[in-house]
Parts: C-alpha cells; structure tokens; sequence
C-alpha cells in the first residue's frame, strides 16, 4: 500500500480533480504553480515570506510508488463516489500507464525554491510542469503540494515575533546576553494540533528561527530526519499544575523540583491557586533552598493579564533575588526569568516586551511560550496561498500563456507563463518570465525536486537555518518582485484575454 492510513494516493486528492483529465485540452505541455497572494494577516508594509516545508511533501506524499493495488482500491472507491453513489470519471488508463511506464511514479516535474528562501508575496514558491498525454495532470497534485502553505506560514509568523524580540534586545539587551535570543519563544503547541503529524511539520518550521521547543515529536525529527543528528530543539524540565496539586502544598511541590533540578535551568507554574501569595509568600519562603542549588529558575504565569502576570513575576523575583543593571542600563535578574506561555500572539508579545521596557527591564529576562497562536491559529488564507495553471501548450503547438482575473477580486489574479525567480543586486528574488533566462541557469532560484520519480539532495537544517538567517533580515520588508519583462507580458495576456471575451 502505497497511501496513508490505507487510503490509496489516487484519492489524496479533492473529488473533482480525477474528473479533469477529461476536460482540459489536449496539451503537449503544462504548467502551474503556486504563491502567496499576501502577506502575512494581509500585511501590506511586510510582505515577506519565509518559504519551508516542500521536502516533506515531497518525501511523504509525492516521491511515492503508485501501484496497480492502489489503483484497484481507487476504483471500488470511485465505483460509487458519484451523486447517487454512481461511477466517479477517473483517468484509470493514465494512471496505469505511468505505474507501467514510469516504475508508479507520478509523471511531473517539480521546481521549488530552496527551504528556509525568504521572498516576497507573489513569488512562485514552487512550478509544476506535465508533458505530452499527462499533460491534464498537471494539477492533479495541488490538493496535497498546497499543504505547503502550512509549515510557510508558521516559519513566517515564528520569524515575525523573533523580529519584535530581535527589536527589544537591541534595545535592552548587552551583548553577552544575545545567546538567549535562541530559547526566547518557545513551541507549546503539540497538544493543540490536529494530529501529530501537523505537530511535527509545524514544529520544525519553528525551529528554523529558534531552538526553543516542548514538541519533541517535531525537535527528534528534525535532529535524526533532517540534521545529521545534530540536536536543534532543546527545553527545561517544569513543573504542571498536576504536579503542584499532587502535593499538599504548593511549596512543597517547589522544593521537591528545586531538590531534582534546582543546580540546573527549571521551569515552575506559579498560579495553580493563588498567583499573588505565590509570588509574594511562597517564593520568598524557598529562595535560600534555591539559591543554595546554584540553579536558574523560571517563574511561569499561567493565567490572567499577560503584560500583569509577567510584570507580577519580574517584580517579585527581583525583590527576593536580586538583579544587576546591564551596560544599557536595564536590570537584569540574578538567576531567575520569567516565561508566559499564556495567550501568546505577535501581539501580545510586543505588547508584554513593551511593558518590560517601561519597568526598566531587559528583554532577556523573558520568554514567551507559544501554542495555540503558533501552531494552529492560522490557515491558508493567513497568507492567501493558491496553486493556478499558468501556461499550456496545446497539441497543435500553439502555446499560450494563462491568468486567472475575477473583477470580483482582483487579489486573487494569478501570473502568466513559466517562470524563473533571480535575486536582483539587493538580494530580493525577482520573478521572471522563464524565457528571459537562460536555460538551466545557475542564478534561477527555482530548481528542481521531484523529476518523474527522481528527487533532488535535500540540504540540512543547520544549512536551512543559516540561509534563514541571512537572507530574513536582509531582505526589504516590502518590494515590487515583478521584472519588468513579466509586467509587459501579464499586460499583454490581459489584452489578450479581453479580445477573447468579446468573441
């Protein structure tokens, strides 16, 4: 079996795409492609797109022998999937001779853009191209290759927040203090997902901006699936609130984690009953058992006011441990820092590293734990992504160029013809008509992945993470990416498409 959960990979698909192969024209060539219509939450002064998570559809779901198994399993399936449980059309002659042809691979080529590529919206992430009889399937994939937008838009919305806590430690932060920026947002979003595997493909997007993460599924993965076995992801022992009710009291649940963990970094939930006693009667009453361990420990609110509850906590582990100012004049806690995991958005975010500020602290002495908002808050409209067929080449040899331009939303038109995406002299990847550059040139971002069966040799994460870092920050927080060549030529079909209206 070749599919997912016994599900053939003929039917990993939406309904009406077996029905296409009928009603596209006949074609000696295809092309569609994908891209993200928006930034991020239709942000129009950052436009930046941080593009991942291609090589595992590609490996899980693309890169797969199809059989003639799945094929009869596909056909008891469509045998009655029609309106009044009749006969589904499905193009069964060419899946069997690809399977026969071309060893079950699905007969496409696939170009991507590196993992971890920073671009702007409207930059073709990925270009599917289908040839001679499979040309009608040349969409056929969309359903699952889309899924990309997925682990796109956590990277892009992790690297907007570790932009805002970049921001603060400028600002409030010595140098020598810079390697926490690593652990500063953490992932608490395992449990909050649909499925492990949604854990596991959202998580390592956010590794590529931070090490910092409790979804180990997605942390194991990327150290032994992607790295080599080098390590990436890494987090703290803590405290739950099952283990501070498990205990008669609440200081009893800290001393016996300050007696296993206490020479180390740990984690303590502060607000199982009472926050306010917590921190101002409990807190005090163990800070000699804790201090005597040598340790690091981390207050962590659970609950209330984000920008309160942190400031509650900042206050009174100053007040019972101490702190020291920093070069830039913010205090610094004497072994101890605060994480709130708590109703963490980009927004809340600023907002708590704001009021942090304010009170004369710096950004180091807290963390952010995200979950929900990281992992799950989101969809394909966040960032607008859609896959559109852009050129054909029909039998007779006459190729035509191809857009998508609803008057009723013209957010949604697409862009014509094949394409090749080069950086400019600022390092922005500019998008190209695919004529305009030579064939097989080195520069063309786009490069190939998945090849009939063939796949290309996948980069590591560090190296991913290493791009990450240098081309974010680098690049304009908005840009016009169209040349200048595909200008003229979207001008062009768009004439071309008003004069075949009128006919």
């Amino acid at each position: 079996m070749s599919g997912f959960l016994g599900i053939p990979l003929l039917v990993m698909a939406d309904s009406y795409k077996p029905s296409h192969s009928l009603l596209f024209p006949e074609a000696k060539k295809s092309v569609a492609y994908g891209e993200f219509r928006k930034g991020y939450n239709s942000d129009k002064e950052d436009t930046r797109v941080l593009f991942y998570g291609i090589r595992y559809i590609i490996e899980h779901y693309i890169a797969i022998k199809w059989t003639k198994k799945d094929v009869e399993l596909a056909e008891k399936f469509f045998s009655t999937h029609n309106a009044g449980f009749t006969p589904f059309p499905f193009p069964k002659h060419l899946f069997l001779k690809f399977i026969e042809e071309n060893d079950g691979y699905f007969p496409v080529k696939i170009e991507a853009l590196p993992e971890g590529t920073s671009c702007h919206a409207h930059t073709p992430v990925f270009q599917i191209t289908a040839k001679d009889e499979y040309s009608s399937l040349v969409t056929y994939l969309e359903t699952i290759i889309t899924m990309v937008w997925y682990p796109t838009t956590v990277a892009t919305q992790s690297r907007r927040a570790r932009d805002r806590i970049e921001k603060a430690y400028q600002e409030t932060v010595d140098d020598d203090g810079y390697w926490t920026l690593e652990s500063r947002l953490h992932d608490f979003g395992f449990r909050g997902t649909t499925c492990i595997e949604q854990a596991v493909i959202g998580g390592s997007a956010h590794l590529l901006n931070f090490s910092g993460t409790d979804t180990m599924s997605a942390a194991y993965y990327v150290q032994f699936v992607l790295n080599n076995g080098n390590p990436i992801g890494t987090s703290i022992p803590a405290t739950e609130h099952s283990v501070m009710t498990a205990h008669k009291t609440e200081r009893d649940a800290i001393l016996r984690e300050i007696d296993q963990y206490g020479s180390g970094l740990f984690s303590c939930v502060m607000d199982t009953y009472d926050y306010s006693n917590a921190l101002d009667n409990i807190l005090p009453s163990i800070s000699k058992h804790k201090v005597d361990k040598g340790g690091f420990m981390v207050l962590r609110p659970d609950s209330g006011d984000p920008v309160e509850a942190v400031l509650m906590a900042l206050k009174a582990a100053d007040k019972v441990f101490g702190s020291d100012v920093n070069k830039k004049g913010y205090k610094l806690l004497r072994g101890s820092g605060v994480i709130q995991g708590d109703a963490i958005t980009i927004e809340s975010l600023e907002a708590i590293l704001n009021a942090v500020k304010e009170a004369g602290y710096a950004a180091q002495n807290v963390a952010f734990g995200m979950g929900g908002g990281l992992l799950q808050k989101l969809n394909r409209d966040t960032m607008s992504f859609a896959t559109k067929l852009s050129h054909v080449t029909h039998s007779d040899g006459v190729a035509r160029d191809i857009m998508k331009t609803p008057k009723t939303d013209t957010g949604k038109i697409s862009l014509p013809g094949e394409f090749a995406v080069k950086k400019n002299g600022e390092g922005v990847p500019i998008v190209y008509p695919k004529e305009n550059c030579l064939e097989n040139d080195p520069d063309n971002l786009l490069k190939v992945v998945y090849d009939y069966g063939k796949t290309c040799e996948w980069e590591d994460f560090d190296t991913i993470r290493k791009r990450v870092a240098k081309e974010w920050p680098a690049l304009p927080r908005s840009y016009d990416n169209i040349s200048p060549e595909l200008k003229v030529k979207i001008e062009k079909v768009i004439q071309e498409i008003k004069e075949n209206q009128k006919n």
